[in-house]
């Protein structure tokens, strides 16, 4: 008899252990606030990326918090002169390591030109060319992306150390493989230089982070990503005049009414004094720079606005 009721207390005791996981388990599956709120701005970015006609990438992350929103972050998307930050990071990084000086020189032969059509104010404030310290090659890079300048440097260091920078840093998903003037030569070359908006974000929480960077070489690029004149249309375009931000963007020419790359990544200061790393690239897609431009300046402000009213 008293085993059969020891029996019987140990079942009872199982079967309440296995309704309170379940219920445990029933109300971790339960949708919170929050996992409601990033669905509602999925689906708001997902609605104004159709609108590029095209393929949309997102990624973003307020850095202090974690929190985050995605679209497509692992999707391969061409760079263009996004490419030019990872390039600028490791060439500051050999800077900090004494392997290169801000202040050297390094002669810009007219050879060392990209072709007419591809941004360069270097070819063409200077047509019989010029000699520029690194840290000038580095501003003409970085803040008026420059293809002529960003291939000296390029070739300055070689390929094989801006990749071996990126994988020390662990981030797998970008590739810088070729030249501006190799992209000039061949249109679909572009492909080749390739990120995923998720390492994009990665890239930029080790710039903020200063992983792999001085502090004086990851203020050097906060000022040129900051002062940069160009595509003021894309992330900064609808936030307010008063938000700071440092950004790199990259275009590619349309091609039979095909634009094969509007991007621009960067770090958004929010009022609260967090910060918020986006990476947004549009590829391929059938519509004007002005739709392609304006889809990016929404989705940064949705997304910026979701941030600073929680």
């Amino acid at each position: 008899m008293l085993k059969r009721i020891i029996l019987r207390l140990g079942f009872l005791s199982l079967l309440l252990i296995v309704i309170c996981a379940c219920n445990a388990a029933s109300t971790s599956q339960k949708p919170t606030p929050t996992d409601k709120q990033n669905d509602k701005l999925r689906k708001q970015i997902e609605q104004i990326a159709s609108e590029a006609k095209g393929r949309v990438g997102v990624a973003a992350e307020v850095l202090e918090t974690g929190e985050s929103v995605s679209l497509n972050p692992h999707d391969h998307f061409p760079m263009q002169s996004v490419y030019k930050l990872p390039i600028a990071m490791a060439v500051l990084a050999q800077v900090d390591t004494g392997k290169l000086n801000l202040e050297q020189k390094e002669r810009v032969d007219k050879s060392d030109f990209v072709r007419l059509g591809q941004a360069s104010p270097v070819r063409d404030r200077y047509p019989n060319g010029v000699e520029l310290t690194l840290s000038e090659l580095l501003r003409f890079t970085v803040s008026e992306s420059d293809g002529t300048t960003s291939d000296v440097l390029l070739d300055l260091v070689g390929v094989e150390v801006v990749s071996k920078y990126l994988n020390e840093l662990g981030i797998n998903e970008i590739i810088v493989a070729d030249s501006e003037k190799e992209i000039g030569k061949d249109r679909e070359t572009q492909y080749r230089n390739w990120a995923s908006p998720q390492a994009a974000v990665q890239l930029l929480r080790s710039l903020h982070e200063r992983r792999g960077l001085s502090e004086q070489s990851q203020q050097l690029l906060f000022k040129h990503m900051t002062e940069t004149p160009t595509s003021a249309r894309r992330l900064k375009g609808l936030l307010p005049k008063t938000v700071v931000v440092a950004h790199k963007t990259g275009t590619g020419g349309s091609n039979d009414g095909v634009a094969p790359a509007t991007n621009d990544i960067g770090l958004i200061t929010l009022p609260d004094g967090r910060h918020l790393a986006i990476a947004v690239f549009v590829s391929d897609a059938r519509t004007d720079l002005v739709t392609r431009e304006r889809t990016i300046a929404r989705i940064a402000k949705a997304i910026y606005d979701h941030f600073t009213q929680k």
